[in-house]
């Protein structure tokens, strides 16, 4: 991994997590075990090929109703194993707040 990972900590399964893969379209999945995760990366291992899938971007799904995710971009891959880190989110800036917004007389 980058450098910037070396500092964080990372905690393994030893039997895995089941998990999914989803493109950012939507127009493919696959079922996965993640082994290990940090705040800024994971490994996993796909159950099937992913050869000719978009892997620049795409989603990690770590719920089966999708409602926990998180944005992933591919870093590495040997055999059947993917290391994949974390996109973060662009700054957002914060809106001022409303007592800031009125008019005062």
């Amino acid at each position: 991994m980058s450098e910037e990972n070396k500092g964080t900590e990372r905690v393994t399964f030893s039997r895995g997590y089941d998990v999914c893969i989803m493109g950012i379209d939507g127009t493919w999945r696959r079922d996965c075990q993640l082994n290990a995760i940090s705040d800024n990366d994971a490994v996993l291992t796909v159950e099937g090929s992913i050869q000719g899938l978009n892997l620049k971007e795409f989603f990690l799904l770590l719920s089966s109703t999708g409602l926990a995710y998180r944005r992933c971009e591919l870093v590495r891959v040997n055999g059947s194993e993917m290391d994949i880190q974390f996109i973060k989110g662009k700054n957002k800036k914060k809106r001022a707040s409303a007592s800031q917004d009125t008019i005062v007389n």
